[in-house]
């Protein structure tokens, strides 16, 4: 299965979401889990995480020219302390930029597609913020999910419901995805017409250790993040690669995950009615809290 993952503003946790699932997948010992760092921007994973930049996105896309066999991607990949595989990408744009484009021209284009497609493999595609005429869009729209991260602040919500109508375009499925504090999650989706598949919690601890600025210690264990991220991994690993119901389960929020052709409460962003991104949600109460606990 591939999975992508992008913003439209900001810095909303791309990165820090993609890794966390990877390392709270469900059946990680019997799955290959790859996070690949598509981001034009340029990469942070292996500045993050104290990673040689080969093999990476770069010695992919150059092998990619000449390979037939989606079992190449596996060969430029790193370990995570998590067990799983991480595509890095160079550090700025340029040499990003030119490394996806050398893909998407390549005779087999869609090599990281195919990977995805194999039993018992999901691949977690970092593509950043996907500005229109991002090359990462290429890889995008080939993800059987596509997850819209967003943070709940109103610029944030004015941006992504500008993009909602499009981006619900490029997958067959695709979620919107909150994080950290900001305007209550029941306002934010009266707001923007569309359901919310979860919220990941603002977690500093946990985000320090997922990107290798603290150690981890015993009593890290179970915090918002590793909780919100696991039960976000088990909706989307429930879900049929194609057209289908999903299995009975819940989202992060706690309401049924639900099949997109049968109620938009599922995973599936619809096309939401005109937004008055003028008009910001109400101010959420000091005591309120949204996402685990």
């Amino acid at each position: 299965m591939l999975i992508a993952l992008c913003s439209v503003k900001g810095s909303p946790g791309v990165t820090t979401v993609t890794l966390a699932l990877a390392a709270h997948w469900p059946d990680a010992e019997n799955t290959r889990r790859l996070v690949a760092e598509v981001d034009p921007s340029g990469g942070d994973i292996a500045m993050r995480l104290g990673l040689p930049l080969t093999p990476g996105l770069a010695t992919f896309a150059a092998a990619a020219r000449r390979a037939r066999d989606a079992a190449v991607v596996w060969e430029h990949t790193q370990t995570l302390a998590s067990g799983a595989r991480v595509l890095v990408a160079p550090p700025g744009d340029m040499h990003a930029r030119a490394a996806l484009h050398t893909l998407a021209g390549a005779p087999e284009g869609a090599l990281l597609a195919a990977a995805a497609r194999e039993p018992e493999v999901v691949v977690l595609a970092d593509c950043g913020r996907v500005d229109p005429g991002s090359p990462a869009e290429a890889i995008a729209r080939r993800a059987a999910l596509l997850l819209l991260v967003t943070g709940t602040g109103i610029e944030a919500l004015a941006h992504s419901a500008a993009r909602l109508q499009d981006l619900a375009r490029w997958a067959p499925r695709s979620g919107l995805l909150l994080t950290g504090d900001g305007y209550p999650t029941s306002d934010v989706e009266r707001e923007l017409g569309v359901p919310a598949i979860g919220r990941i919690p603002h977690d500093p601890a946990a985000t320090a250790i997922l990107n290798g600025r603290r150690p981890r210690r015993l009593r890290d264990r179970g915090g918002g993040l590793a909780r919100a991220t696991s039960a976000l991994a088990r909706t989307l690993a429930a879900t049929p690669p194609a057209a289908g119901a999903v299995p009975p389960g819940r989202t992060p929020d706690g309401r049924a995950a639900v099949d997109a052709t049968t109620d938009h409460r599922g995973l599936h962003i619809q096309p939401p009615a005109p937004v008055a991104t003028h008009a910001p949600p109400r101010q959420p109460q000091p005591a309120r809290k949204d996402g685990p606990t």
